[in-house]
């Protein structure tokens, strides 16, 4: 597995590093001092879990990676975005096996999204679906770019449940609205790579099932694209 995204990966001048090695930190807005290096070996969870959320949220990701069982290998290359202000870098796949029930069942409500968040990256997609349904009711700034990305993958049940769970996605005001537009204001172009993707993949697999405006993806990014618009940011091409 390549780990040379450093140099082409907009994240590389923030302190971030490959996840086989190195150190991976924040950065913060003003210039604010970065996260500490962790102390942990690369195969631990916490490299990745703790690189992908904003710092505040730094401890509860720590807590939830010590529950999770080593990966069988690395995660695969992280895609990187900016969450108000702060530099997060989410692997684009997980390869480790679901925490005990019991240890999942000790988390903090806060712990236990950090934990769905994490597994909708898992590289099996029951997986992943099944840890959307926890994702998708709650509306907070560093749970977007989790849902978005599987937008612009290949498991049209997925889109088509990201689709059913924001229903409030359309109509300014509402809390999805208005977080996801801010968000994805402030993150173009992975909004416009998202969007390329879903068209490859729907051209690939689905064009005999869908029209393309009928495309589940296509219909959800056409919403998050208008509402980035509607952000204070918002200026998509």
């Amino acid at each position: 597995m390549s780990t040379g995204w450093l140099s082409r990966n907009p994240g590389a001048a923030d302190g971030l590093r490959p996840l086989g090695g190195a150190v991976i930190a924040h950065r913060s807005p003003e210039n604010a001092p970065m996260t500490p290096p962790l102390a942990e070996p690369p195969g631990h969870a916490a490299y990745f879990a703790v690189g992908a959320f904003p710092r505040f949220l730094a401890d509860d990701a720590h807590a939830v990676a010590s529950a999770m069982p080593p990966p069988e290998h690395a995660p695969a290359e992280p895609f990187v975005v900016d969450v108000q202000g702060e530099t997060v870098a989410i692997p684009y796949r997980l390869y480790c096996d679901e925490p005990d029930a019991a240890l999942q069942a000790s988390f903090s409500e806060r712990q236990a999204i950090i934990l769905h968040c994490l597994y909708t990256r898992h590289h099996d997609g029951r997986v992943r679906q099944r840890h959307l349904a926890h994702v998708l009711p709650v509306v907070e700034p560093w749970v977007v770019p989790f849902v978005v990305q599987l937008l612009g993958e290949y498991v049209v049940q997925i889109q088509s449940a990201v689709q059913d769970g924001l229903g409030g996605l359309d109509t300014p005001g509402t809390p999805q609205h208005d977080v996801y537009g801010s968000v994805l204001a402030a993150n173009r172009e992975f909004l416009h790579l998202t969007r390329q993707r879903a068209a490859s993949y729907w051209d690939c697999y689905y064009r005999g099932r869908y029209p393309w405006e009928h495309y589940p993806g296509r219909i959800v990014l056409e919403s998050l694209r208008a509402a980035a618009r509607r952000a204070p940011r918002g200026r998509l091409r």
